[in-house]
C-alpha cells in the first residue's frame, strides 16, 4: 500500500510575543494549532492554500497572549480542542493522555507533557507510517523547554520535575526524525531559557535540550536558578482565555488632535508614541511615553502599563499605528480610544513646545560620573542581569516597579536611566517625564559596552524586597525550593 503524503505544516509567527501558531494539512484539510488573537491572518493562509479547517487545538490555556482559537473555531463550524482537565466556561473538546482524532487524512494523538501547565498536551500528527510532526507549545522548544512557574510559585519545582519527564516521554515515543513545532521560543517570556534556533527534531534535541542531556536534579535546579520575573500582564491572560475571548476588532481607533492628546495625558492616559527612542529623544509630545515598536513593543508595555489605561497611540505612518494596535489586542488590551500619525508637528497645537530627552552612551554616563558629579544612576533592568553585573553607583529599580517606586527617586538632581540595550531605559525615562520629572537622561547603549567605558561593575544579589513582590528575589531565593523534596509529591 502506497504512503500517504507527510502532514505539511504552515508556521505563523507573532515576532512581537516570541511565539508561533501553526496550520498542519494534508492539502485539502487542516489543523490549526495555539492560534493567535488576530486570526484574520489565519483566515487569509488558509484561503491561500485551499484548505477546510475541521479543528482547532490548544496545547495549554495561554499564559502570554488571549487566544483566538474559540473565535476561529466557532466561525469555521469547526472542533474546538483542549486539554481535559482545565475548567472553561465554553463547549470545546477535551482531549486526555491517549487520545486521537482525525483531521482529512491525518491522525492526531494526544500526549500529556505537564510542565508548563499542568494540563499541558502536545499533538503528535501522521499519516500512515510517516513520523510526520509533533506541536510541543511551551513543553519541549529549540534547545530550552517552557518556564514552570507561571500557574504559581508554590508549583514550580513540581511542574520543572514534570518538564524533565514530558520531555523525556517525547523523545522516548517519537522518531528521531519528527520534526517539532513548539508555540514558545521565538523570544518569549514564557521560554525557561533562550532557544535555539528556528528548527529541530527530536533526534536534534537529543544533542542539546537541557532537559534530554541533564539528570533530572541537575536540570531542575538549572531551570529554577535561571528564572527571572514574568510580564505582569500575564495574571490576566489565563482568566480570559478560560472565559472565552470576545471577538477581536482591529478596526482603527478614532484619530486625536492636538487637544484631545493634551487633555488625555492631562487626565493620566497612557500616549504612547510608537517611534524610535532617537527620534523620540528629538522631539515629543510632553507627557507621552516611548514604547518602540520595532523592538519587544507589546512585552514592556503591557508588563508596565496599568492594567486597563485607556490607551492612544502615535506613529509616523498609519501603518505604524495598525501594527501596534494588533499587538495589543494580542493580549486583551481592547482600550485603544485613539491614535495619530505623523509627528509632533501634527500632534501639538504648538510644535515648539515638543519635550526633548537627553542621551548619552555609557562613555558620557563615564564621563559625568568621574567628574564627582551629584546623579542619581538608575539601573531598570531584570534581576538575573543586575547580579550577573552592574554599574557601581547604580540604584536597582526594575523597569516593571518604576510608577510604585517614584517617591524614591530624586528630582532635585540629574537621573541617569539605563538597562541592557537602551529599550527600557527610553521607556522608564519617558515614564519619569510623564510624571513630572526634569533633568532626565537616557543612556543609549548597550550594557555590554559599560565595561569597555571604563565604569566600575560590581555583581551581587538583588537587594531584598517586601514579602510577595516577586517568588524570586535572587537566586539564593530559588534555592529555599528543595528540587528532591519536591519530586516526592510528583504525580
Amino acid at each position: 500500500m502506497q504512503d500517504t503524503a507527510a502532514p505539511r505544516v504552515i508556521p505563523l509567527d507573532s515576532s512581537g510575543l516570541g511565539d508561533r501558531s501553526y496550520i498542519a494539512h494534508d492539502g485539502s484539510t487542516a489543523l490549526v494549532v495555539d492560534p493567535q488573537r488576530d486570526f484574520d491572518r489565519i483566515d487569509e493562509l488558509l484561503a491561500e492554500h485551499g484548505l477546510r479547517l475541521t479543528h482547532v487545538a490548544e496545547t495549554h490555556i495561554h499564559n502570554d497572549y488571549v487566544t483566538g482559537g474559540l473565535e476561529l473555531a466557532r466561525r469555521h463550524g469547526a472542533t474546538y480542542v483542549i486539554p481535559g482537565g482545565v475548567e472553561v466556561s465554553y463547549e470545546a473538546l477535551a482531549v486526555c493522555d491517549g487520545d486521537s482524532f482525525t483531521v482529512g487524512e491525518m491522525t492526531v494523538d494526544v500526549i500529556h507533557t505537564p510542565g508548563h501547565t499542568p494540563h499541558h498536551v502536545s499533538f503528535a500528527v501522521r499519516t500512515s507510517d510517516h513520523p510526520g510532526a509533533v506541536f510541543t507549545g511551551g513543553s519541549l522548544l529549540y534547545g530550552s523547554v517552557g518556564r514552570p512557574d507561571l500557574v504559581a510559585p508554590d508549583m514550580a519545582v513540581k511542574q520543572a520535575h514534570d518538564q524533565w519527564h514530558s520531555v523525556r516521554r517525547l523523545a522516548d515515543t517519537l522518531d528521531d526524525e519528527t520534526p517539532i513545532y513548539p508555540t514558545h521560543g521565538f523570544g518569549s517570556f514564557c521560554a525557561a531559557t533562550q532557544a535555539q534556533g528556528l528548527s529541530s527534531t527530536i533526534g536534534n534535541e537529543k544533542t542539546i535540550n537541557p532537559a534530554l542531556t541533564e539528570a533530572e536534579e541537575e536540570f531542575v535546579t538549572n531551570v529554577l536558578a535561571g528564572l527571572d520575573v514574568f510580564p505582569a500582564y500575564y495574571a490576566h491572560m489565563g482568566p480570559i482565555n478560560a472565559a472565552g475571548p470576545r471577538d477581536v476588532e482591529l478596526s482603527i481607533p478614532e484619530h486625536a488632535d492636538p487637544a484631545v492628546l493634551r487633555e488625555r495625558i492631562n487626565r493620566g492616559e497612557w500616549v504612547v508614541d510608537l517611534r524610535s527612542r532617537k527620534v523620540f529623544a528629538a522631539g515629543h509630545v510632553p507627557g507621552a511615553l516611548n514604547f518602540d515598536l520595532d523592538g519587544a513593543f507589546i512585552n514592556y508595555l503591557a508588563w508596565m502599563m496599568p492594567w486597563g489605561t485607556p490607551v492612544t497611540l502615535l506613529g509616523s505612518t498609519p501603518e505604524q499605528v495598525h501594527a501596534a494596535h494588533r499587538e495589543l489586542v494580542r493580549v486583551g488590551i481592547d482600550n485603544a480610544v485613539g491614535q495619530a500619525s505623523g509627528g509632533p508637528q501634527n500632534w501639538l497645537e504648538d510644535p515648539a513646545a515638543a519635550q526633548r530627552l537627553e542621551q548619552v552612551d555609557f562613555h558620557g554616563l563615564a564621563a559625568v560620573l568621574s567628574a564627582d558629579k551629584d546623579v542619581f544612576v538608575l539601573d531598570t533592568r531584570q534581576i538575573l542581569e543586575w547580579e550577573d553585573g552592574h554599574v557601581a553607583q547604580a540604584v536597582f529599580m526594575p523597569f516593571y516597579e518604576i510608577a510604585d517606586r517614584l517617591a524614591e527617586i530624586p528630582r532635585d538632581k540629574p537621573v541617569y536611566v539605563y538597562c541592557g540595550s537602551g529599550y527600557r531605559a527610553a521607556a522608564v525615562a519617558s515614564l519619569l517625564q510623564h510624571n513630572g520629572f526634569s533633568n532626565i537622561v537616557a543612556v543609549d547603549d548597550d550594557f555590554s559596552n559599560a565595561a569597555a567605558a571604563d565604569l566600575t561593575l560590581v555583581a551581587e544579589d538583588a537587594p531584598a524586597r517586601e514579602p510577595g513582590w516577586t517568588w524570586i528575589a535572587s537566586r539564593a531565593a530559588v534555592r529555599e525550593f528543595s528540587p528532591r523534596s519536591a519530586a516526592d509529591t510528583r504525580s
